[in-house]
């Protein structure tokens, strides 16, 4: 984990954002996300240099998008530099969200 990773995952555990549990390194379909909040179908992810305009990263988030979970990526240096921009976008983005309601077939 490099420690922008670290630092976002220090910040996303415990349920600090309105009580939604974050998982770190959960694959979903074909992909690994960074961080995910399956409750509020929420992605978050923290991007290196190598991901400015990368066309694997735009084919990923649409997958997201068509399985129905929203995605927010953050700069390495925001995350490490920026926090308090960071947490404040983290938070808008798990309140704006109701939670799906859980379905008997879950955790299979």
């Amino acid at each position: 984990m490099t420690d922008a990773e670290r630092k976002l995952w220090t910040m996303l555990r415990g349920r600090r954002f309105a009580a939604a549990k974050f998982r770190r390194q959960v694959p979903l379909g074909p992909y690994i996300a960074d961080f995910v909040s399956l409750s509020h179908r929420l992605v978050i992810e923290a991007d290196g240099s190598q991901h400015a305009d990368n066309p694997a990263d735009r084919r990923r988030d649409r997958w997201f998008a068509e399985n129905g979970f929203r995605v927010l990526r953050f700069w390495n240096n925001d995350i490490l530099a920026r926090s308090e921009s960071v947490t404040d976008a983290l938070f808008e983005a798990v309140t704006s969200t109701k939670t799906q309601s859980r379905t008997t077939s879950e955790g299979r």
